[in-house]
C-alpha cells in the first residue's frame, strides 16, 4: 500500500502533470470543414484543462484512416492551425495535452474514402459493427486487404502525424492501437489471417504496431509518446485467441522503445471489466514507465487501485463530457451531471461546451 493521492502532482517524462487523472480520449463528430477543429473545439478542451493530462478525441493521420462523419484530421495545414488554437487553450490554463493519432483501419465507410474506395485492413474480413456516417450509424463497408507494398506508406503516415502534432503545439501524442481499429485489427488474430510477415505468428501480427511506434519515437522521442492497447475488449468485431501471449510481446518491445506511457483499456471498451481473462498485472510489471489504466474507473476504484500501485495514472471518460471540472468534482466529493446521450455525437455547442462547472451550478 502506499500514500500516494489522484490529486498531486505526477512527472510523466519530462513533463510535470497537475493531477493522476487522465481525460481519456472521446470522438464527439463536431469537426468543421476539412476535418478541421474550431473554436469550438479549443473552448471544450479548455474547459477540461485541469486533467493532469488531455488525451485529445482520436484524429485521423490521413482521409484513408477517417471511419466517422466530422472527426477531425492531423495531416493538413488548416487541421494543424486549428489544433493549435486547441492547445494555446489549454496551455494558457496550465493544462498539458497530446493528440491521439488515428487509422480505422476495416471500421469505415466508402462514404468517406476517397473516390468511395474500400476501407483498407490486414484481411478482406469486415467488421461486425457500424459506424457514424451520413447522420446516422450505418454497417462498415467491406474492406480490402492491404498489400505488403502498402504498409510503409501507413507508417509514414503515423510519423508525418506525430511531427504534424508537434508542429500543432502538442505535448505529445498517443498512437490508437486499441478497439479493434487498424493496428489492433493486425495484431488480433479474428481480423489478421495474413500469410506474410505481418501475419500468423505474435512477432508477425505485432510488427505493424511496433513498426509505427518505432517511427513515432525516432521522429518526435520517446518522452513524447504514448499508446492505447485494448488486450481483451472486443470492441469493433476483435478478439484473440491468445491476447496474454501477444499483449506481453507487444509490451516487452514497447518498454525496450522507451515509450513513456501504455494506456490500457482493462476488459471491454467501455463495458465489463471482466469480459475475458487476462493478467494486467503482467503488463504493469513488464512496462518500467507510466500505466495509465482506463475502463470503468471511479474515485473509489482509482483511488484503491493507486494505493495498490496496480497503476500511475487513471483514464475517466464520459464522466469528463458533463463534467468540465471533474477533477474539481472528485476532489471535493460532490455530485457528477449525467450526460445528455442525444448531444454525444455532433452537433454544436449544446451538450459540448454548455455544461456547468460546479460553481456555476451551485449558483
Amino acid at each position: 500500500m502506499t500514500n500516494k493521492t489522484l490529486f498531486e502532482p505526477y512527472k510523466l517524462g519530462s513533463l510535470t502533470l497537475s493531477n493522476r487523472i487522465v481525460m481519456a480520449p472521446l470522438t464527439r463528430n463536431r469537426a468543421g470543414a476539412g476535418f478541421i477543429p474550431g473554436e469550438l473545439a479549443a473552448e471544450y478542451y479548455r474547459q477540461r484543462a485541469s486533467a493532469g493530462l488531455l488525451i485529445s478525441e482520436a484524429t485521423q493521420i490521413s482521409q484513408q484512416g477517417q471511419g466517422y462523419q466530422d472527426t477531425p484530421g492531423i495531416y493538413s495545414q488548416a487541421q494543424i492551425d486549428g489544433w493549435r488554437k486547441v492547445t494555446a487553450a489549454v496551455h494558457a490554463k496550465g493544462g498539458r495535452i497530446f493528440l491521439q493519432l488515428w487509422h480505422v483501419g476495416r471500421v469505415s465507410h466508402v462514404d468517406l474514402q476517397e473516390n468511395g474506395a474500400a476501407p483498407v485492413a490486414p484481411s478482406a474480413i469486415r467488421a461486425e459493427t457500424k459506424t457514424f456516417v451520413n447522420d446516422g450509424f450505418f454497417d462498415v463497408s467491406e474492406p480490402r486487404a492491404l498489400a505488403l507494398d502498402e504498409l510503409p506508406g501507413i507508417v509514414n503516415d503515423f510519423r508525418q502525424a506525430a511531427a504534424n502534432a508537434i508542429a500543432a503545439g502538442f505535448d505529445g501524442v498517443e498512437i490508437h492501437g486499441a478497439n479493434g481499429y487498424l493496428l489492433d485489427q493486425f495484431a488480433r488474430d479474428s481480423a489478421n489471417r495474413r500469410t506474410d510477415a505481418y501475419g500468423g505468428s505474435v512477432e508477425n501480427r505485432a510488427r505493424l504496431m511496433l513498426e509505427v511506434a518505432a517511427a513515432v519515437v525516432e521522429k518526435i522521442g520517446a518522452e513524447r509518446t504514448g499508446i492505447r492497447i485494448s488486450p481483451v475488449s472486443p470492441a469493433n468485431g476483435v478478439s484473440s485467441s491468445d491476447a496474454q501471449a501477444q499483449f506481453d510481446y507487444i509490451v516487452d518491445q514497447l518498454n525496450s522503445l522507451g515509450i513513456v506511457y501504455i494506456h490500457v483499456v482493462e476488459g471491454a471498451t467501455g463495458g465489463s471489466r471482466d469480459v475475458a481473462p487476462f493478467d494486467f498485472g503482467s503488463l504493469r510489471r513488464r512496462f518500467k514507465n507510466t500505466y495509465i489504466a482506463n475502463n470503468g474507473y471511479d474515485l473509489d476504484l482509482a483511488t484503491s487501485r493507486l494505493a495498490e500501485d496496480k497503476a500511475d495514472l487513471f483514464a475517466f471518460g464520459r464522466p469528463f463530457i458533463a463534467n468540465p471540472d471533474l477533477v474539481e468534482r472528485l476532489e471535493a466529493g460532490a455530485p457528477l451531471a449525467q450526460v445528455n446521450p442525444a448531444t454525444i455525437y455532433g452537433g454544436g455547442a449544446v451538450g459540448y461546451t454548455d455544461y456547468p462547472a460546479i460553481a456555476a451550478s451551485r449558483s
